[in-house]
């Protein structure tokens, strides 16, 4: 055992989409948030421009299980996996390009 704990990797049944086959963007996000929609842009700008990288958003009030458990509380908050689903950065609030790009270099 690696010592990782459930909350550490995050799996396609649990997303409600598959994983990216190098990393993924995980985009939690709110109905009326306004910094979400540009993160929304940012991440699904980032996903196309690098192969094998997918972008998954997930609406915060709808799954609330999900949130509580990886302790999310405010929107947006992204999570960046790597291939096996692992958590390997998280940010709250609206990111820059650089930084994701940063992030995902970090997963890969």
């Amino acid at each position: 055992m690696d010592g990782r704990t459930a909350a550490d990797t995050l799996d396609a049944a649990q997303l409600g989409a598959e994983l990216g086959d190098r990393a993924t963007l995980v985009q939690f996000s709110s109905a009326f948030c306004q910094p979400c929609r540009a993160t929304r842009r940012t991440l699904a700008e980032v996903a196309g421009m690098v192969e094998g990288v997918a972008h998954v958003e997930i609406d915060a009030e709808a799954r609330l299980t999900l949130v509580r458990g990886l302790g999310i509380t405010r929107t947006p908050t992204v999570l960046v996996l790597d291939a096996s689903g692992r958590i390997v950065r998280r940010a709250a609030g609206q990111p820059r390009t650089a930084d994701v790009v940063a992030a995902l270099g970090q997963a890969m």
